[in-house]
């Protein structure tokens, strides 16, 4: 289905919500992303972010897909799982994802995410949580995809300050251009008005914080009026 905007959703089935709240859906579960090449894609997608499983890899012209420009052609999908479940502070509200890679056989297509800028409207990047960063940064560069941005560089080997927040990001790219953005949070608020917050660096980075706590950042959300809405995600 597509919102309002022409951004275009996949709903799937699934029963592992953190909180069920009986509404129709959930969070987001995964993504699709078009490549030009799955082999040369995998080593991100499989190795960096640890979809390390395949659910299923098929050729052919698939009737779910159909009506969606560039579908009506042989395609190749494959989609991934991870074997170990994710772990962190926020691994439990996550919760489990898939990422499906799709190609179509002898048509490399465009690069979609050309000449687009960060925040620009419709969907930009990908965004993962996760600690250890400078780990990350050395193993994404033996793979081939260095970072190309790190805040702390920037910031003097500083936290980020967001505000409300203070962490380490960055960016990698796929061999299609297709941004990845890994996001270390170090001071997160729990209840902003007691000036109550957390500092996510003393804690266990295996050990997912505990539901009361996770349940709390729904104070921390930003309501917007219809004026303020606009067709802006990520």
């Amino acid at each position: 289905m597509r919102d309002p905007w022409s951004n275009l959703f996949q709903v799937v089935e699934a029963s592992d919500w953190f909180m069920n709240e009986r509404k129709n859906t959930g969070g987001s579960y995964g993504v699709i992303v078009g490549v030009s090449d799955i082999e040369k894609s995998l080593p991100v997608y499989s190795d960096i972010l640890g979809y390390d499983q395949v659910v299923y890899d098929k050729k052919g012209v698939f009737p779910d897909l159909a009506g969606i420009k560039g579908c009506d052609r042989e395609l190749r999908r494959i989609l991934l799982r991870r074997g170990r479940p994710f772990a962190g502070p926020f691994s439990k509200m996550l919760g489990n994802s898939m990422i499906e890679l799709i190609s179509s056989p002898g048509n490399p297509g465009r690069r979609i995410y050309e000449d687009r800028f960060w925040g620009d409207l419709g969907f930009i990047h990908l965004c993962y949580d996760m600690r250890g960063m400078d780990e990350l940064k050395a193993y994404s560069a033996e793979k081939g995809f260095p970072f190309t941005v790190d805040s702390k560089e920037s910031h003097e080997g500083n936290s980020f300050d967001m505000g409300e927040a203070a962490g380490h990001f960055s960016y990698i790219e796929d061999p299609d251009g297709t941004l990845l953005e890994f996001v270390e949070t170090h001071k997160l608020p729990i209840l902003k008005k007691l000036g109550l917050y957390l500092d996510l660096r003393k804690r266990d980075p295996e050990k997912t914080l505990p539901d009361w706590m996770l349940k709390t950042l729904r104070y921390s959300k930003v309501r917007f009026t219809k004026k303020q809405q606009g067709p802006h995600t990520s």
